[in-house]
């Protein structure tokens, strides 16, 4: 973990953030309200393992195209614990 000065394996080759999602990965899907740089922050300093972060677009019943956030984890307690924290870093906090 970087807060803890640890080099991280993954991170010094460049393996630790993915640019597919794949489907074994835990995903967790929310609607941004901050910046990009703050969540992708939070998920470097504060988890270890692989992560995937970028849009994701789905049809819902009625045909409607919609776009959310999607932050998916190899390892689930780290997709639990960003839930879990999620409200307190993806706040509005832009000022005018």
């Amino acid at each position: 973990m970087l807060k803890h000065n640890e080099a991280n394996p993954l991170a010094v080759f460049g393996l630790r953030q993915l640019d597919h999602c794949p489907p074994h990965f835990t995903p967790v899907t929310f609607e941004l309200k901050s910046n990009e740089k703050t969540i992708s922050d939070w998920i470097w300093t504060n988890l270890s393992g692989r992560f995937y972060y970028d849009d994701r677009v789905y049809k819902d019943a009625d045909s409607n195209v919609h776009s959310h956030r999607c932050a998916a984890f190899e390892i689930a307690a780290e997709a639990s614990m960003f839930a879990l924290i999620l409200d307190q870093i993806n706040t509005f906090n832009f000022e005018f």
